[in-house]
């Protein structure tokens, strides 16, 4: 009987730690504040929550419930569970790689929510008005010139309150307006980032996002310094705050005049059931599940391998993908309730005054609470639950590159946790610096588009189809049995038909539809120059070309002739299975096993 090493002892003794937990939250981040395609801009149709429900139910539960099933069983991170089909190996490296592109800029975002966190600290909000920060670019409303032609008969324009003090008179058709930006969108652009004016212009590091990032890096690494322990405990704070703000704010926001619009406009009289018959709304439905619920990142399979064995990951799975559902409806109230207040202030439709991606958490919103009375308070507590949701996000990211550094090389990261995890973070941190330039923010959305995309689907793909027709479906099943009992036939087949054509189908249409629609990126009104657009697509190619490279490399080092090597490779390593002897049994026997060919970065363990 060998040695168990590092990375499966401690996951035998830390047992479970409220891992799954801290998913939901990180998915909840993920899905308000940062991607582009926010569920609570497309549940202003009321109808989105049938495609929404839909796809829960037919590609992100039975997705969740297989990784965080296939982590649980064999208690290993995102590479080294695919002893059970070695060819696919290299899909674990691409959610590695993905969860390190991801983390970098992740944090950028914390930083942005440490630094207005700071800023939360004056009275009144610095960008409640345009203060002396500010330039002729930053008003609430729009300016208005008149086009006259001159003399020569080319063509200037005139300030529209220079012909009213001349008792001159403009025609409708000759005004036109242009439009300037709010003192939160202009303290967004100028002081906050210091935004340059396109990608091709970088511009020094901006220090106090440079600091703020460095602030957040020091946090996570000491929440991960002695590992799930750590980081277990630190969630429970992390985890139920965010809920607590939510409410506060919710409370807040039906109060304030105006929050009925808001909430009508959500989900209420503004319903459009007729959208049901678009194929976007279905597409945009499916992926944003996928994405919300963190699926094929490698943090699902990376913190269930921490589970006990007999841990009901099934429970785990309902309970995790409902509450992380039902977390973002209930995080679109609180949000929309002051939107609507904030566009009876401004006398607006809240159509204009909602935003999505960055410009929700960092424009809109925070506008919003700047109308408050106390407005400080208000905005203190919302940014602070940001870092807590971004915090979170970031343990499950950090988790997933440690447990795969430690189950590559057991025997030289033994009892070296908390230096990995350091080490870590400091490369992190240098790489991130990019990120925290004057064109930070375009570095942040181009790794956003190219790098949290189809990679994602691609991988999530490749995993499904390995687990049910490679590995088998049945096979699967009754490894799943070991770890939460036998079940009647009749449980398994709504999960038999997901994970064997319901599920493989639409993440196959998602990635079509995606490809087939896809947009070269803009921040705003700002094109990406085309060596941009080359270094996203360098990035993406760079996390999936291991899946082939690692393929062809296995099918290589196999011995045999080319069907022999196939069937090989195809098949789980002599070691696959539950890693402690107590928990096999008849189907799993270690006797005779020799330790080869486990690992892709080392071949070979000898422990």
């Amino acid at each position: 009987m060998q040695t168990p090493m590092l990375g499966v002892e401690m996951r035998m003794q830390t047992g479970e730690t409220g891992a799954l937990y801290n998913i939901s939250i990180e998915a909840t981040f993920k899905l308000d504040f940062n991607r582009e395609s926010l569920l609570i801009m497309l549940l202003i149709l009321g109808a989105f929550l049938i495609p929404y429900v839909i796809m829960l139910s037919v590609a992100g539960l039975p997705l969740f419930f297989m990784e965080s099933s296939f982590g649980q069983f064999c208690s290993q991170g995102p590479i080294n569970v695919w002893k059970a089909v070695p060819i696919f190996q290299g899909v674990g490296i691409t959610m590695m790689l993905v969860s390190t592109f991801v983390s970098i800029y992740y944090n950028v975002i914390i930083a942005y929510s440490i630094y207005y966190l700071f800023a939360s600290f004056q009275d009144p909000l610095p960008w409640s008005d345009c203060s002396n920060w500010s330039d002729t670019n930053c008003n609430i409303t729009a300016r208005e010139y008149c086009n006259m032609t001159a003399y020569n008969g080319s063509l200037m324009a005139v300030n529209s309150s220079m012909i009213v003090d001349g008792n001159q008179s403009c025609l409708e058709e000759f005004l036109a307006s242009v439009p300037l930006q709010s003192p939160s969108e202009r303290y967004w652009d100028v002081v906050a980032l210091q935004r340059t004016s396109s990608m091709d212009e970088m511009g020094p590091v901006v220090w106090h996002l440079a600091l703020c990032l460095l602030l957040g890096w020091i946090l996570i690494a000491a929440a991960l310094f002695k590992g799930i322990k750590s980081s277990g405990k630190v969630v429970y704070f992390t985890a139920t705050f965010p809920y607590a703000v939510l409410l506060i704010l919710l409370i807040r926001g039906v109060t304030l005049e105006g929050a009925r619009n808001g909430i009508e406009y959500y989900i209420g009289s503004q319903s459009n059931l007729t959208k049901l018959s678009e194929a976007e709304v279905w597409k945009d439905a499916a992926t944003q599940i996928f994405f919300s619920l963190s699926i094929a990142w490698g943090g699902l399979t990376a913190l269930a391998s921490y589970n006990k064995f007999h841990n009901n990951c099934y429970k785990d799975s309902i309970i995790v993908c409902i509450t992380n559902c039902s977390t973002s409806i209930f995080a679109g109230f609180t949000i929309f309730s002051i939107l609507g207040h904030m566009a009876h202030v401004y006398g607006k439709p809240v159509s204009e005054v909602a935003q999505a991606g960055f410009g929700l958490a960092f424009i809109a919103y925070p506008d919003a609470l700047s109308k408050l009375p106390v407005s400080p308070l208000w905005s203190i507590l919302f940014f602070f639950m940001l870092i807590t949701l971004g915090l979170d996000s970031q343990f499950a990211g950090i988790e997933v590159i440690t447990t795969c550094l430690q189950d590559a090389y057991p025997k030289v990261l033994k009892a070296k946790r908390g230096l990995i995890t350091v080490l870590i973070c400091i490369v992190l941190f240098l790489l991130g610096l990019p990120c925290v330039t004057g064109a930070g923010i375009y570095w942040v959305n181009l790794i956003d588009t190219f790098c949290a995309g189809w990679i994602l689907l691609v991988a999530g793909l490749l995993e499904v189809f390995g687990l049910s027709c490679i590995y088998g479906g049945n096979r699967f099943i009754k490894d799943v049995e070991m770890m939460i009992g036998t079940k009647h036939m009749l449980f398994w087949i709504w999960w038999r038909a997901c994970w064997f054509f319901i599920t493989p189908v639409v993440l196959l249409v998602i990635l079509c539809w995606s490809l087939y629609t896809f947009t070269a990126p803009t921040y705003g009104s700002v094109d990406y120059p085309q060596w941009g657009i080359a270094l996203g697509w360098c990035m993406t190619v760079f996390c999936l070309v291991w899946i082939p490279i690692v393929a062809v490399w296995k099918l290589v080092k196999a011995s045999g002739n080319p069907w022999q090597r196939l069937k090989s490779v195809c098949s789980p390593t002599e070691d696959w299975g539950p890693y402690l002897e107590c928990h096999r049994n008849e189907r799993y026997d270690r006797a005779g096993m020799n330790d080869t060919n486990v690992y892709v970065i080392s071949n070979k363990n000898s422990t």
